[in-house]
């Protein structure tokens, strides 16, 4: 962690409610930068979904604003805000901030250089910038599903996490906003960030795309070193109904493997295709003698590459997540205490030192009047409803 935050200094207006953009604000924020949630006023709060108050580590260090984006004075305030703002994430449809006035050019004329990421599914162009979709569906469009495990149907294997949000959206979306905060350093000149979360997928699946396209092998379930064509990077059951996970690739790993499942005949025999079903059958054979603890306390630190399959309960209490302080106590104002991760990328701050704000009790006045909207404009707006 850094003495002084890495993105100190940087402020990030926030349109998401949930979904990728929100989780880019939620990095940026654990790096250190201020970030402004900007939601609806009370009458128009089902426009946003309202996630429970344990998502997205409860908010911690940010603060909200409430305004209506369809008024003038809405607007104004927003326009206002995004003139000393260094970042405005959002994640409508094409062209909907257009329509409210609040896209690129109307954001570039109060400050040429704020830097605008807009987070969508399928991206601002292309036949498919209008559909909507989650994360099922970009894991899907990317081919990911396609070259996963299959289930107990033979139907693709749901991942267990939101990867194509996470990975595919939310740190595409940091990556590209700090690079562009790096060229603003240098040019003065903001930029319009068009993150597509297929795209994102598209990326993390280059290497099994580009072996497609430079030898036309066709990629899916089991065909690489990385999907489990091999015994040795691959899923077995313990004897107690435990699972190991094994990727033992380097040659030296894999013979300290095979010895110490009592497999030695094999290792001459890694990459051999016709080995392969033969030596699956002798390593499952030998892990289903032990539980699961006590191959992953032997192999584990023997060079072997093979670790426990824990469960959620399991994980939070891992002696390595604990001794690295990955989980930190925090207080809720309504929901009231709460244990969750804490901010675990490297770089990012002490999460105890961001507190969990109320957002029943709006930041509005505070951070309008930081930019210089004064008292009796703000209670102007407020009376015809453009602020809460």
């Amino acid at each position: 962690m850094a003495d002084r935050p890495l993105l100190d200094g940087i402020t990030v207006l926030d349109l998401a409610s949930v979904g990728p953009a929100a989780r880019a604000a939620r990095w940026l924020a654990d790096w250190g930068a201020d970030v402004v949630k900007v939601g609806p006023v009370p009458k128009d709060d089902g426009v946003q979904i309202t996630p429970p108050a344990y998502a997205y580590s409860a908010h911690r260090g940010m603060r909200r604003v409430m305004l209506d984006l369809k008024s003038d004075a809405g607007r104004d305030a927003f326009l206002r805000l995004a003139a000393t703002a260094d970042v405005v994430i959002e994640s409508f449809r094409p062209g909907v901030i257009d329509r409210l006035g609040i896209g690129y050019d109307a954001l570039r004329a109060a400050n040429p250089g704020l830097v605008l990421c807009s987070t969508t599914g399928f991206g601002q162009t292309g036949p498919r910038s209008g559909w909507a979709g989650h994360d099922i569906n970009y894991l899907a469009a990317g081919g990911y599903l396609h070259c996963s495990g299959r289930d107990g149907r033979g139907a693709p294997a749901l991942a267990g996490a939101t990867i194509a949000d996470s990975a595919g959206g939310g740190l595409q979306a940091v990556a590209a906003i700090c690079a562009a905060l790096t060229a603003r350093a240098t040019t003065g000149e903001g930029t319009h960030l068009d993150v597509s979360i297929a795209d994102g997928v598209l990326s993390l699946m280059s290497l099994a795309i580009d072996e497609y396209l430079a030898d036309g092998v066709e990629p899916g379930p089991r065909h690489g070193l990385l999907t489990g064509r091999y015994a040795w990077y691959d899923l077995y059951e313990a004897s107690d109904g435990g699972w190991l996970a094994v990727g033992a690739i380097e040659p030296r790993f894999f013979a300290n493997l095979c010895r110490a499942l009592g497999c030695e005949r094999w290792i001459d025999y890694q990459y051999d295709d016709d080995a392969i079903e033969a030596m699956r059958r002798d390593f499952a054979d030998a892990f289903a003698t032990r539980t699961r603890d006590e191959w992953a306390a032997d192999l584990g630190p023997a060079d072997t590459c093979v670790s426990a399959v824990l469960d959620i309960p399991e994980v939070v209490a891992d002696e390595q997540f604990v001794a690295r302080g990955s989980f930190v106590d925090a207080v809720h104002p309504t929901a009231g205490a709460l244990r969750q991760v804490a901010a675990p990328l490297a770089g990012q701050v002490d999460a105890t030192t961001l507190p969990v704000p109320d957002f029943a009790d709006p930041h509005t006045d505070e951070v309008l009047a930081a930019v210089g909207v004064d008292a009796d404009t703000l209670a102007a707006w407020r009376a015809e409803g453009a602020i809460a």
